[in-house]
């Protein structure tokens, strides 16, 4: 019975075993459960006190100082800030030109505030948003009040988002006009920009951009006229001829691009409604006219090239020389015909990264209307003077050094003024004039 004794003790004391087994098996997992519920608790607690970020801002600016000084009057914007083309001779009693006198300002109204915003996933998309401003202003120095305008308060420049899918994006709000390409931009120091050559400014828009693959892209966008409206017409008011329309303005864009060319074409088509009221009669004429423009840029690691070329009619909006004329229709209203223009203009600099020379080309020309017309509503003319053609030259060197940018530059703007024709062209008594701006720039950015 020995043996039976023994194996009873032996059965025993493994029961007793695996008891304490099971017990220390239940107590380790019970307390990683503990463990584990710890955790949580304390990570929800951290994320209530820190919640995680779904968008990320990045502030960027810089302030802006421009010296400029011009040997001739001529037609501008923003107390001098932005030049436009020498005016025609005006001779007094003497037979003296009194748009034969210069003038010169000093500003840092061009100093610049703006936000980058990357957003949460909406729809599957990537979300970007940017704001921007600067100090210039909306309205002009009111000569007969002696008021200075909005100049030197802050002016909305874009405002917009951005849903990007991996083909096809989508872009909502006020933006640079789809015919303004940055990448292809004159590089000049001017606040300018090289505007009456190219096209400038901003617009209220929808953009659909599709990527057909790595290196080309096509956009369609609907816009409307905003911070530089078109002309202005008789019994009109500024940007009536955007806000009476249906329909905005069309543009479609194609584009190339890869490490050292960019390369696109592109056409826009406008219906523009100036009045509802023309005589004292209900008026539904329009302004309908369509623009083509094509672009081109080089770039390496020693030289940038740049050249633009747009011809279109009623390129008010785009700050060019350009706008409709009027005429009396059969039913007793002003009709309208718009007035076209071709523009180009050339861009070269070094691509030294601490002394950067460059010079600029420009030239643009007035085509008329096209058919008889009695009023001219556009820039550069009116029923009795016009622009025939402007061009204008440049040379600049920049001076960088970390945030640190400095410019000067030597700009040269010729113009040919004539009388008008019966097309709103320019016919004879020619006469040209021009005008030496100096000036110098100073950024430092942040």
């Amino acid at each position: 019975m020995m043996w039976l004794h023994k194996t009873k003790t032996l059965l025993g004391f493994l029961t007793l075993s695996s008891s304490v087994i099971y017990a220390q098996k239940d107590s380790i997992e019970n307390r990683q459960f503990v463990n584990e519920e710890l955790l949580k608790r304390i990570e929800e607690l951290e994320n209530k006190q820190n919640p995680k970020k779904t968008s990320v801002v990045d502030f960027y600016g810089f302030i802006r100082t421009d010296f400029s000084y011009d040997s001739r009057q001529v037609a501008y914007t923003r107390e001098y800030l932005m030049n436009l083309y020498p005016l025609d001779e005006k001779p007094d009693a003497n037979g003296d030109d009194i748009n034969a006198s210069g003038g010169s300002n000093f500003l840092a109204i061009g100093t610049r505030l703006g936000a980058r915003v990357s957003g949460p996933e909406i729809w599957g998309a990537k979300s970007y948003a940017l704001a921007e401003a600067d100090f210039v202003g909306n309205t002009e120095i009111n000569r007969a009040s002696g008021g200075s305008g909005t100049i030197g308060m802050l002016r909305l420049r874009q405002a917009h988002f951005t849903l990007a899918w991996q083909k096809t994006s989508l872009n909502v709000g006020q933006s640079w006009y789809p015919a303004v390409i940055p990448e292809v931009m004159p590089s000049v120091a001017d606040f300018n920009a090289g505007v009456m050559f190219t096209p400038f400014g901003w617009g209220t828009q929808i953009r659909v951009n599709h990527q057909f693959n790595t290196n080309l892209t096509a956009s369609i966008t609907a816009y409307k006229d905003r911070e530089f409206p078109t002309a202005t017409a008789g019994g009109a008011y500024t940007n009536s001829a955007s806000l009476n329309s249906s329909i905005p303005i069309f543009n479609a864009q194609i584009q190339f691009k890869n490490e050292h060319i960019i390369t696109g074409i592109g056409g826009e088509y406008q219906s523009l409604k100036p009045v509802t009221e023309s005589n004292n009669l209900k008026s539904s004429n329009k302004v309908n006219a369509g623009a083509g423009y094509a672009y081109f840029r080089y770039s390496d690691s020693k030289f940038i090239g740049k050249f633009y070329g747009m011809h279109g009619g009623n390129l008010h909006h785009y700050v060019m020389n350009s706008g409709f004329g009027g005429y009396l229709s059969d039913d007793g209203t002003e009709a309208y015909k718009p007035v076209r223009t071709t523009s180009l203009w050339t861009d070269f600099s070094a691509g030294n990264a601490k002394i950067t020379p460059g010079i600029f080309f420009g030239y643009t020309k007035n085509h008329g209307a096209g058919g008889d017309i009695s009023n001219l509503y556009m820039r550069g003319g009116n029923a009795r003077r016009v622009l025939d053609n402007v061009w204008r030259a440049s040379g600049r060197v920049e001076f960088k050094q970390n945030k640190f940018n400095l410019a000067p530059e030597v700009e040269y703007t010729a113009a040919k003024w004539a009388d008008t024709d019966s097309n709103g062209a320019a016919g004879g008594n020619g006469k040209s004039v021009g005008s030496l701006r100096i000036l110098a720039r100073a950024i430092y950015s942040f």
